[in-house]
């Protein structure tokens, strides 16, 4: 037990027991604060799905970055368009249910940029029509994050769910 004894040994543990503890009583409020912070860049995603489904597109485009993109890949071919075009477009009034819906986003944030990677399925009157895999990019402006663009793959190789 000499090793102890030293005072230089002696405040290295108690400094990496303090460090410890102030960790573990730390973290649920720091992993608390990231979950709310990746629900509100998940929020104008979600606000735009809504959109979509009630084919609304003055909703679709109320959480998206004004002159935004799409890019949608189809059969290994991108297909470009704006936000507003996207909006025009499955914003009419159709006799089909259209939802879009993500699963296990991965959120990365940095100060007011963020991504979201999420893989989707996207459902024509209720049944899997195309799934894959969206990329959001946002931006924190005004207090508020918006959808600066938009990335997808869409294939038909999906497992009806």
């Amino acid at each position: 037990m000499k090793i102890l004894s030293h005072p230089l040994l002696s405040f290295f543990f108690i400094a990496i027991a303090t460090i410890s503890i102030a960790f573990s009583i730390l973290s649920p409020r720091a992993a608390t604060a990231q979950a709310a912070e990746d629900q509100a860049v998940l929020a104008p995603i979600t606000q735009m799905f809504d959109g979509m489904s009630k084919r609304d597109a003055a909703m679709i485009k109320q959480p998206v970055l004004a002159g935004g993109t799409m890019v949608l890949m189809r059969d290994g071919k991108p297909v470009q368009m704006t936000f507003e075009d996207f909006a025009t477009r499955v914003g009419k009034p159709g006799t089909t249910q259209i939802q879009e819906r993500i699963h296990d986003p991965l959120v990365r944030i940095d100060h007011d940029l963020a991504v979201v990677w999420a893989p989707f399925e996207f459902l024509v009157d209720g049944k899997v029509d195309h799934c894959g895999t969206d990329l959001f990019n946002l931006v924190h402006t005004d207090g508020k994050w918006i959808i600066a663009s938009v990335a997808d793959t869409g294939r038909k190789d999906c497992a009806s769910k």
